[in-house]
Order: structure tokens, then sequence, then C-alpha cells
């Protein structure tokens, strides 16, 4: 279990992950690196079984430089490969991606969804640390990169799958 958190704000975007590694009710690891940098102007993030994810991100990377870093098209091929494929369809996980301009959440089932308020989250601690950004985005003027780092905290004292190890990755 884990929780992934992305929010766009004034044409930067930044989003952030826990480290936490979880078996059932066990903690396995406290520091996995669960969001990343894909080229230059995207970041992405996967909640859901760790080999699952690793295996999206490189299927996602290679569909962004297929469609020369447009995120729209690399999402719309990564889930349409993933829908009809027999083996995809079986990964557990979800992806969240985003750059200045887009932020979209993929699932197994086809699903590409972009948010209206630009924040999205995914994971067991997903609901509070949306939940969080969200009342930080409407009632502050709090940089993006503060949003996601103050959300996710608040998540992490909440939902015991959910540690304070976290991974921010910024665009600006």
């Amino acid at each position: 279990m884990t929780t992934i958190l992305a929010a766009r704000r004034d044409w930067r975007a930044a989003i952030v992950g826990d480290g936490q590694v979880t078996v059932n009710n066990t903690v396995f690891k406290q520091g996995a690196r669960k969001v990343r940098r894909v080229g230059e102007h995207v970041l992405a993030g996967f909640a859901g079984s760790a080999a699952d994810g690793l295996t999206l991100f490189e299927r996602f990377e290679a569909k962004l430089e297929a469609h020369r870093g447009n995120l729209p098209r690399a999402a719309v091929e990564l889930a349409k490969e993933w829908r009809a494929d027999r083996i995809l369809r079986r990964l557990e996980a979800m992806l969240i991606v985003c750059d200045r301009s887009h932020l979209l959440v993929l699932s197994g089932t086809g699903d590409i969804i972009e948010p209206d308020d630009g924040i999205a989250a995914i994971g067991s601690g997903g609901p509070y640390a949306l939940a969080a950004a969200r009342a930080l985005i409407r009632h502050t003027d709090l940089p993006v990169d503060v949003v996601v780092r103050r959300a996710m905290e608040i998540a992490g004292g909440i939902c015991v799958f959910t540690n304070d190890q976290i991974v921010l990755e910024v665009l600006s």
C-alpha cells in the first residue's frame, strides 16, 4: 500500500509519494521510490504492486518517447495497450502522470481521468491526501510543492499504510 499525490498550480506541477512498502499488515520497507521523472518534462508515480508499477513506468516511458513527449497521447496509447493485452490487464497498479499542462490518472480498466481541479491521489492514503491538498489549494497561496508535501504529511498522520519517508519531484 502507498500514497501518491500530484497537483498543478500556476504552470508548476509536483508529485509526491511515500516510501512505505507493506505486505498484508507488515511493513517491509520504509524508503521505496515510487515517483520519478520521465524525460525532462513529465512526472509519474505508481501505487500498487512494485513490479507491476515498474513495468508500467517502463511502458509509459516508451510511449512518451514514441510520441515525442506528448503526454495525453502517450497516456491513451498506454491505456489501450494495458486494456488489450492479456498479461498487462492483470497488473495491479495505477499511475499518475503529469506535466505543466496535464495531470492524468491511468488504470488497467482503460480509465484515463483528468481531474477538474488539477489534483489527484491514488493508493491507500489517497483520499486523505486529496482532501488535504484540495483544502490547501483552495484556501492558501502556497506553492504547489509545499501543498503536496503538507498534504502528504497530513495523510501520513491518518493512514497506517502511508509513512513520512517521502519523495517529491517538481516541474517549475
